[in-house]
């Protein structure tokens, strides 16, 4: 245990970090508001899990990228936050930062302490981060010699998933997993009622930086630039839409037929709806979540796609029927969205793996049943997990034996995301999200005969 082997060897250097994760750790994790600043999309704490087991100055860096204003934060422009929020700014600051001005970054969060709660917070505030200050080269961890132990602290990631792709994968690309994992998730634009070469362009005469993506040529990487997306031009006149890759490549799976009445029955946020209703005649669009059906009819709405239909109802028994094709991207773990969302792997179980693959085999069954005689229907996941993905096609057909696999025509996706016949997208291979999705064909009436 290397705790234990930290407190014999180092005793002064655990009593400092028992201190740290008793005063701060509440501090950070419990009143750290996700909205500290308005322009940063996830936590402190978020950075930190994500991050640590980087070199300090590439730790830096990365904080830097995502936003100058955590480590350039001043008094006079957080006075408004609360004071014991900032620890954890100042000790990102004093570990990660080694070019800030430390000595300020402690001073000012000494100073907010002493306004909001008095003297002596202000004094144990002080003395605690100026030992952390003093000691921090000597705060080091020994690699454990177990390799699941050591990737899982390297990289910041649960032991019990690292674990699973380590028997799946192997250690190479279970590696360029979980670093893929600690990226940052790029913005992706999907071009809509123009074609890339305009919405490119206006994009850059908004000062926007543009580039390629991976897999889908049409689609446009925003790599720098956006100061306010929703404030682009482009954006306020629903010419485009947010979605990376993998997702994108789900519909192009999908491959449903020009003009067809087609259901995506777990639809919110919208995105799958809208590429599918590039091609369909009308789109379905449904989820049981009223909230998030409300995202579903703002992004309709902005875009204007007139031939989809949003409506709140429970997957697993829809009211639909003889649809020409149904997609159901059903709720998973999404281990393949951890660069999206890098606190979605702390809040995962074990058993989560048991839980979700019930529900999905639910709504499977469910949307087999609005299916017409001789139509498609999609399953698809942002899961990298064998449970969720190739488990549930195995008991799908076990079930409806009458029902075929059907991969799409050659050319509509890229042959590197097949795999039998299935999409298959890998962040440590492709560049993008994880996904993964089946195609079944329900047989005509009369075929058996």
């Amino acid at each position: 245990m290397w705790i234990v082997a930290l407190a014999l060897r180092r005793p002064y250097t655990f009593v400092v970090m028992a201190l740290v994760l008793l005063i701060l750790t509440p501090i950070v994790i419990l009143r750290t508001p996700v909205d500290i600043f308005p322009d940063i999309n996830i936590p402190v704490i978020s950075i930190i899990w994500n991050y640590n087991g980087l070199p300090a100055q590439e730790m830096g860096q990365r904080i830097a990228s995502v936003n100058e204003r955590v480590l350039t934060t001043t008094v006079s422009d957080i006075e408004h936050i609360e004071s014991t929020s900032l620890a954890g700014v100042a000790v990102v600051k004093v570990f990660f930062q080694p070019t800030a001005n430390i000595q300020t970054a402690i001073a000012q969060t000494v100073e907010l302490v002493k306004r909001r709660h008095g003297i002596g917070a202000s004094k144990l505030a002080n003395a605690v981060l100026r030992r952390i200050d003093r000691e921090r080269d000597s705060l080091d961890i020994a690699v454990p010699a177990d390799l699941t132990d050591a990737l899982a602290l390297e990289y910041s990631h649960p032991r019990w998933i690292v674990a699973r792709w380590l028997a799946r994968w192997g250690e190479a690309d279970t590696r360029a997993l979980l670093a893929a994992n600690n990226g940052e998730a790029p913005l992706v634009a999907r071009p809509y009622h123009v074609v890339r070469e305009q919405l490119e362009a206006m994009l850059e005469s908004a000062g926007v930086e543009t580039s390629d993506a991976p897999l889908v040529s049409d689609s446009i990487v925003l790599a720098g630039g956006v100061t306010s997306l929703t404030e682009l031009g482009a954006f306020k006149q629903g010419l485009f839409h947010l979605q990376d890759p993998a997702s994108t490549l789900v519909t192009r799976y999908a491959c449903v037929a020009s003009g067809s009445t087609v259901a995506d029955l777990c639809a919110a946020p919208g995105g799958k709806a809208l590429e599918l209703a590039r091609v369909a005649g009308t789109v379905f669009a449904g989820d049981l979540s009223r909230g998030r059906m409300q995202r579903v009819r703002e992004n309709v709405a902005r875009v204007d796609a007139p031939n989809i239909i949003p409506f709140v109802a429970d997957a697993t028994a829809p009211a639909l029927r003889d649809m020409d094709a149904v997609l159901v991207d059903v709720p998973c773990t999404g281990t393949g969205t951890f660069r999206r969302h890098p606190d979605a792997r702390w809040r995962l179980k074990a058993s989560d793996l048991a839980v979700l693959p019930a529900m999905q085999r639910a709504i499977l069954r469910g949307a087999a049943t609005a299916v017409r005689p001789g139509g498609l229907l999609i399953f698809s996941t942002c899961s990298l997990e064998l449970e969720e993905n190739d488990e549930q096609v195995q008991r799908f057909l076990a079930e409806h034996p009458d029902w075929t696999l059907e991969p799409p025509p050659v050319g509509v996706v890229p042959a590197t995301v097949l795999d039998n016949g299935f999409l298959r997208v890998l962040p440590q291979h492709h560049a993008t999200d994880g996904a993964f999705a089946a195609r079944f064909r329900r047989p005509r009436l009369g075929a058996a005969a």
